[in-house]
């Protein structure tokens, strides 16, 4: 087993990396396949499904070849952990199993790639719903439960592990503490409602400073996802040194609310323009912005329209 980027991520020296896009959202609204809880690891099982995901990040990739940047690939494994694994039927085996092939697929598709720098990281999801903190535990409960997932990530060509969608500091703090025991890198993505808040009210960037002096700044850098630019742009506009560790940004397309997006039937996939301009303007405001990509409701255009505005541009 060989990690290319582990011990370096190229971000952290300068490196601008783009990273996908909804892929829940976009495998189930805009390709029709069905993700019983919104989980989309079990493609992992077939042919046909691996297919699926390959096309899916190929695309993205060919926006990054275009403008010259590298990618960050993250795992089709956000609800590949034992709870959500066990509603779907599957044993810790089982789930082994599949954090394996998701990386090894990603590795598959670096390898095929002429993209550089790209690196790959192991995505979690929180242990409960990715919208209300409906699941409380301790900082030590956490880092128990994600230290599973991580372990098997460890044993992998992941570069990094990266946590979407947490809504609690606890949580956070205790993927980065098993993260860290297990040696990799280790990102952690807060998301927030529409005032700029994690969902069980903390403030973004006081959720930031608590995780950092929870962990002796362990993790690597944080990001936001799964909000829109003006759920939490408000949240930014201060001279405040926490907005250094602010290196990633996977925006929604749509300015709804959790709750409206959660009983939504339909896909609001906003206007990929405007967001991307909404991405430049973040840029500005956040002095390490580096990694770039979206979350519910985008896809590739999204993508593309944030390198347009954000990243360099090949040479005329």
């Amino acid at each position: 087993m060989r990690t290319v980027y582990r011990n370096r991520l190229p971000q952290l020296d300068g490196a601008q990396l783009l990273t996908d896009s909804g892929l829940e959202t976009t495998l189930l609204f805009l390709e029709s396949i069905d993700l019983p809880c919104f989980a989309s690891y079990p493609l992992l099982e077939s042919a046909s499904g691996r297919e699926v995901l390959r096309a899916y990040f190929e695309r993205h990739l060919a926006i990054a070849a275009d403008h010259e940047v590298g990618f960050l690939l993250e795992a089709p494994t956000w609800r590949a952990s034992r709870d959500w694994g066990a509603e779907l039927g599957h044993t810790p085996a089982d789930l082994a199993r599949f954090n394996t092939a998701a990386i090894e697929l990603l590795a598959d598709i670096r390898k095929d790639s002429a993209l550089s720098p790209v690196v790959i990281s192991g995505n979690i999801g929180p242990r409960g719903d990715g919208y209300t903190p409906d699941l409380v535990m301790t900082a030590e409960e956490a880092e128990a439960y994600h230290a599973e997932q991580i372990g098997w990530f460890s044993e992998t060509e992941a570069d990094m592990v990266s946590a979407f969608t947490i809504t609690t500091v606890n949580e956070g703090v205790g993927i980065i503490r098993a993260a860290a025991a297990a040696g990799m890198p280790c990102v952690v993505s807060y998301t927030t409602e529409t005032d700029g808040r994690l969902p069980d009210g903390t403030p973004l960037g006081e959720a930031i400073e608590r995780t950092d002096m929870m962990t002796a700044g362990a993790a690597a850098y944080f990001m936001v996802n799964c909000a829109h630019p003006d759920h939490f742009r408000s949240a930014l506009e201060a001279d405040a040194a926490w907005l250094g560790r602010v290196w990633g940004v996977r925006a929604n397309a749509s300015r709804l609310s959790h709750a409206e997006l959660d009983a939504a039937t339909d896909l609001d996939s906003g206007n990929p323009a405007e967001l991307g301009h909404d991405y430049a303007r973040l840029a500005r405001m956040l002095p390490n912005l580096r990694v770039f990509g979206g979350c519910c409701g985008t896809d590739h255009r999204h993508v593309e329209a944030m390198a347009d505005c954000c990243c360099r541009q090949p040479a005329a």
